[in-house]
């Protein structure tokens, strides 16, 4: 069983065919595990009718319903409400799945056996009125610790994680400020989980003026957004990200903590530190320019 871990907030407008979407999968062997992040609008009155129709067995909202924890919270706080299911999927409000996504997604994941795996894909860049299809970036090289606290190179309402790895992200809490995909990246790859990138889109994902992120539509524009945001919300991440995982060494690889010690000896020091950080094998981004600008932020970040 696939449990669709869904966190809405203020979703109404777009909500009911995202669901619809869910019940349009080939694969059917899923429930949904959501709670509400505080909405005002009719969402919570959309999913009771929904779970009403399709049964609470398969559609069931969660006591932490209502507080407003901001997204990422919101969506690491589901973890634990489905530590039963053989896999987990995040799922934004406002996308469409296509029908084979959680086919594909629990193919994948059978390759890792016990092994910790996260899956995600590319995706379709679409309006708000589901027209445009224009793919999503695919990376071009493999992801990997330590250049998951680089780049966030997964995509959320992609992701499906199996057992092993959704175990892991549950127990080390995501930092203040981090996002729920970012955080799940860094910390399965950190423990030498696989990251699996299928090449084939499965979601529609809308990009509105509600989007809490968005998704650029090339390296070039990846780049120029993260240099018009500058390097201190950079910067101030990437510390949280080393500093809670150097308080959970226990379940890093060896490799892994002589990276974060490496890593957080060059954030604390001056420029020998952070040039030795720098050399750390794999600490890059994925393109040259934006690699050279990473470089310059924790240089003088």
């Amino acid at each position: 069983m696939i449990a669709i871990l869904l966190s809405t907030y203020n979703g109404a407008r777009f909500l009911p065919e995202q669901l619809e979407s869910f019940e349009r999968q080939t694969d059917d062997a899923w429930r949904i595990v959501w709670r509400d992040d505080g909405s005002t609008d009719d969402t919570r009155s959309i999913m009771a009718a929904f779970a009403a129709r399709i049964g609470d067995h398969r559609c069931r909202e969660t006591a932490s319903s209502g507080t407003h924890l901001g997204a990422a919270q919101s969506f690491l706080s589901l973890l634990p409400e489905a530590a039963d299911a053989d896999a987990v999927a995040f799922a934004d409000q406002d996308d469409v799945w296509l029908p084979d996504k959680l086919a594909r997604a629990r193919d994948a994941l059978k390759a890792a056996g016990n092994q910790a795996m996260l899956y995600c894909a590319r995706q379709y860049l679409v309006d708000e009125h589901l027209q445009g299809h224009n793919l999503s970036i695919l990376p071009g090289d493999k992801p990997g610790f330590p250049a998951s606290l680089t780049q966030n190179i997964v995509h959320g309402n992609t992701m499906v994680m199996n057992r092993a790895a959704a175990d892991l992200v549950a127990r080390i809490p995501g930092p203040p400020g981090t996002v729920h995909d970012w955080w799940s990246y860094i910390v399965i790859t950190a423990c030498g989980g696989l990251v699996v990138i299928d090449p084939k889109p499965v979601v529609l994902y809308r990009q509105h003026r509600a989007n809490l992120i968005g998704s650029p539509p090339s390296t070039l524009a990846r780049a120029v957004a993260a240099l018009r945001r500058g390097p201190g919300i950079f910067m101030t991440m990437m510390r949280r990200h080393v500093t809670q995982l150097a308080a959970h060494t226990e379940y890093l690889t060896d490799q892994a903590r002589a990276d974060i010690a490496r890593i957080g000896d060059g954030l604390r020091g001056g420029v020998a530190p952070r040039s030795r950080a720098l050399r750390c094998p794999g600490l890059k981004r994925q393109t040259e320019l934006e690699n050279m600008l990473f470089r310059l932020w924790f240089m003088i970040g």
